[in-house]
């Protein structure tokens, strides 16, 4: 006896599509003059073996179709041959902040040539807020970050570019607030008193223009007089207002 719900699974049916890769490759076949690129933004955060799989292979530039070499491969849901032409580039992006590439597949390693792309302060070269050079600003503060922990986590200088054409002190204030000081509390996992290194606070003499304010704890106001031994310690407070000083960024 079969229930309703036999005859329903029954009746299903799968339709075989060509996926976004296959359907590049195919518009290039038919321009096969004109150079073809396709781009795969943050290529470490996958299983890079498992995604390429024998396309592997066929992105070798000996294995192109166009080459002596060039080689087919049977697709194995809608039987199709299979293969990629010589006039693709495959550009595929990382941010090694997230993921190291030493992760990355030897195989795919062979098959790729590796670019550094690090933050280039001289982009913001002609950005002025009143007369801070954002450009020394971000150099000044990558220096930092790349004693205090790494050159892989210096920040880009992408976060910066709205000031190009809104250059005040109220759009870079905006941009330390949701975006660099987060970052930086994430980086130094609230490490406050590297935080303070990296915005130049430590040089500061005046409170007000510090973006971390730095207070010792005063444990006998705290819980009164007692034996127990609290160490030495500070309590450190974001400071907002500072963020809209321009003076407060010619510190770091």
């Amino acid at each position: 006896m079969t229930s309703d719900s036999d005859d329903v699974i029954s009746d299903v049916k799968y339709k075989v599509s060509s996926g976004l890769f296959k359907n590049f490759c195919d518009r290039a076949k038919q321009s096969i003059q004109t150079n073809h690129v396709f781009i795969i933004d943050e290529i470490n955060r996958g299983n890079i073996a498992k995604i390429f799989g024998e396309l592997i292979t066929l992105i070798e530039p000996s294995k192109r179709i166009g080459q002596l070499e060039g080689t087919y491969t049977r697709l194995p849901y809608s039987k199709e041959s299979f293969g990629v032409p010589d006039n693709i580039y495959i550009i595929g992006t990382m941010n090694t902040a997230d993921r190291s590439i030493s992760t990355i597949d030897t195989a795919l390693r062979r098959r790729f040539q590796f670019k550094e792309m690090q933050p280039d302060p001289s982009v913001l070269s002609e950005i002025y807020v009143e007369e801070l050079s954002i450009q020394k600003l971000l150099s000044h503060m990558n220096q930092k970050i790349s004693v205090l922990y790494d050159r892989e986590h210096t920040i880009g200088h992408a976060y910066f570019m709205p000031l190009k054409n809104n250059p005040t002190v109220e759009t870079l204030a905006s941009i330390f607030k949701s975006a660099i000081l987060p970052l930086l509390q994430e980086y130094f996992y609230e490490d406050y008193e590297k935080i303070r290194l990296v915005l130049g606070d430590n040089k500061k003499i005046n409170e007000s223009e510090q973006f971390i304010i730095k207070n010792v704890v005063d444990y006998d106001a705290l819980f009164g007089s007692t034996d127990f031994d609290f160490g030495y310690s500070f309590q450190y407070k974001i400071n907002a207002a500072a963020f809209s000083i321009i003076k407060a960024y010619h510190s770091i």
